[in-house]
């Protein structure tokens, strides 16, 4: 009835030192099943195991590429519980355009959860990335119910080390998800002719204040000069357009592929 990853889940659980009844209470599952599991399932390896559960909990290993799956669940990505005791989902967001997108979410994936399949669903216009763990709350706590923009979002201690260590990866994910590059262009009159003016930007969309503060906050400590602008009643729309800006844009980030 349960998979292997859930009854790992479980006892993972019963090995932070919480009682039979407490497990059962937050999983669902009977005292007699977990009172089993203890007595046939081999012990968890750190292989198999998810780094937020342990009894002293760590961040994950992959900590570069979290970095960057971090910004796309925030741009793109959802969590989703599934039914029968299967887990979570977690699923995001990759237009058909940029295959390579796609392929860097599902490295990213793979590369935070090696345990785990990952899958493309594909829909019209867009696929979506997807791999199942009983796990992915752990990892990724702004999971909760309803739209993240209707809710808090806030980044754990452990989570803003690792944007503080990674933080280029941390905007690579969120432009990727959120964001674009793009030519703009302006007419000029120089020297009484009227001559047309290109310059490249970058963009980042999204309603939610709190993940707009953590895209501007880590453009400011890698130096990245930016300004807001409005595009409706609730979408923000966050401009790097200075020169000097962009040029450390694509130097760490470059258009989507």
């Amino acid at each position: 009835m349960y998979d292997r990853e859930t009854r790992e889940h479980a006892l993972s659980l019963i090995g932070q030192d919480r009682s039979l009844n407490a497990v059962s209470k937050q999983t669902g599952i009977s005292r007699f099943a977990l009172r089993s599991w203890q007595s046939r399932l081999e012990p968890l390896s750190r292989k198999t195991d998810c780094p937020r559960c342990e009894r002293v909990p760590r961040p994950p290993e992959a900590d570069t590429a979290y970095a960057y799956l971090l910004g796309l669940y925030l741009g793109d990505g959802c969590i989703s519980k599934q039914p029968r005791n299967r887990g979570y989902a977690l699923r995001i967001a990759c237009a058909d355009a940029w295959p390579g997108l796609i392929a860097a979410c599902r490295r990213a994936m793979k590369t935070v959860r090696p345990m785990n399949s990952v899958c493309v669903v594909r829909g019209e216009g867009c696929v979506m990335v997807t791999s199942y763990s009983v796990h992915w709350p752990c990892l990724f706590p702004q999971h909760g119910p309803g739209k993240k923009h209707e809710r808090p979002i806030v980044l754990e201690r452990w989570q803003q080390q690792i944007v503080d260590a990674h933080p280029w990866e941390f905007l690579r994910g969120l432009i990727h998800s959120d964001g674009c590059r793009v030519t703009n262009w302006t007419a000029r009159t120089i020297a009484g002719e009227r001559r047309r003016y290109e310059y490249p930007r970058y963009f980042f969309t999204n309603v939610s204040a709190d993940i707009l503060r953590l895209y501007t906050d880590t453009l400011d400590k890698v130096g990245v000069a930016w300004r807001p602008t409005r595009q409706g009643r609730r979408a923000e729309n966050i401009s790097v357009a200075r020169k000097e800006s962009v040029a450390l844009m694509d130097t760490h980030i470059g258009p989507k592929y």
